[in-house]
């Protein structure tokens, strides 16, 4: 990101309310993430300890250290997902997506991306959407009451293909 760009976002968050979060949510909208350089640069612009930031970013799940794909697909692992299935959700998109390999990145959150970069698998901890259990969120929007054989359907409406 370019340094320029980074002083705009910066400057379009005067107020010291919630000041760090939209900053650090601006970058992550337009980058796809957050990446380490600008981190590096966000501390020395705000007079803040590194390790401060990287405590923000690693804390909330909304935020990544890498690149995502272009479709993220977050599965909610609360204990209502969980006991109705979430784990069969996640093995099946793992499946479909032909998706391998480790699960941890850096910062010890689940993630993995596609080959072609168009999905990327994440879980989350609650969404706050027990009553319609198991849920999951791709881009945004949320599916509830979800099945392993509705994923197929719910993919493809993301441009997969079998």
């Amino acid at each position: 990101m370019e340094e320029q760009v980074l002083d705009q976002i910066i400057a379009g968050y005067a107020s010291p309310t919630g000041r760090v979060l939209g900053i650090i949510s601006e970058v992550q909208r337009r980058e796809g993430y957050i990446p380490r350089d600008v981190l590096e640069t966000l501390s020395q612009k705000l007079d803040l300890p590194l390790s401060d930031l990287y405590s923000l970013v690693t804390f909330y799940a909304l935020f990544s250290l890498k690149p995502v794909g272009e479709h993220v697909i977050t599965v909610c692992m609360g204990t209502a997902c969980h006991v109705k299935g979430a784990v069969s959700l996640l093995e099946t998109l793992q499946d479909l997506l032909h998706l391998e390999g480790e699960t941890a990145t850096e910062d010890g959150k689940f993630s993995l991306t596609t080959e072609d970069n168009r999905f990327t698998l994440e879980i989350a901890r609650c969404f706050g959407a027990c009553s319609i259990a198991p849920v999951l969120r791709v881009d945004g929007n949320l599916y509830g009451y979800i099945t392993p054989e509705s994923l197929p359907g719910i993919l493809e409406g993301y441009g997969w293909q079998r």
